[in-house]
């Protein structure tokens, strides 16, 4: 397969997983606190069921589309490729935020209703509005590193032979 299909398909993935995050954090996350109990819960409960199901495919394809690119480029011993281990580095954070802080109290939220919601509701709110903003601004960093590994692994490949 061409390496530059393989750069652009994975850095499309990593595109729609940041812009969930972005989106989330820039809509939602910002004003999150000024939602009642009912209004988070059921709007926890929307956007759970929206990108759950997507996300577990877009996002460890998009790994291995990184690893798979990391592992074709030509220069290893590059600045971008060093970009490269940090973008790998970074997605990998991500997803450990994800599964070991965010599912977690996403399920929890999932069971929740106005009338039986826990006593300490805001601070699982706070805990998850934190760790969303880190998994949010790595996956931006993380995003930004990749582009500087493509668009060094690419550049003078365009050039016309003569």
């Amino acid at each position: 397969m061409n390496k530059k299909i393989i750069y652009l398909t994975a850095l499309f993935l990593l595109m729609l997983i940041t812009g969930v995050f972005w989106g989330t954090w820039f809509t939602l996350t910002r004003s999150i606190a000024e939602f009642k109990a009912e209004e988070f819960i059921h709007i926890g409960k929307v956007i759970i069921a929206n990108v759950a199901m997507p996300m577990r495919f877009i996002m460890p394809t998009g790994i291995l589309l990184m690893i798979l690119a990391l592992w074709l480029a030509g220069n290893k011993r590059s600045t971008g490729f060093i970009f490269g281990i940090i973008s790998l580095a970074l997605i990998i954070a991500v997803l450990t935020i994800t599964l070991v802080v965010l599912v977690p109290i996403d399920n929890d939220i999932k069971e929740w209703t106005a009338s039986a919601i826990p006593a300490d509701w805001t601070n699982i709110r706070q805990r998850w509005d934190l760790f969303h903003a880190m998994r949010t601004f790595a996956s931006l960093a993380r995003f930004v590193c990749f582009s500087i590994f493509i668009l060094d692994n690419t550049k003078g490949e365009n050039r016309i032979k003569s």
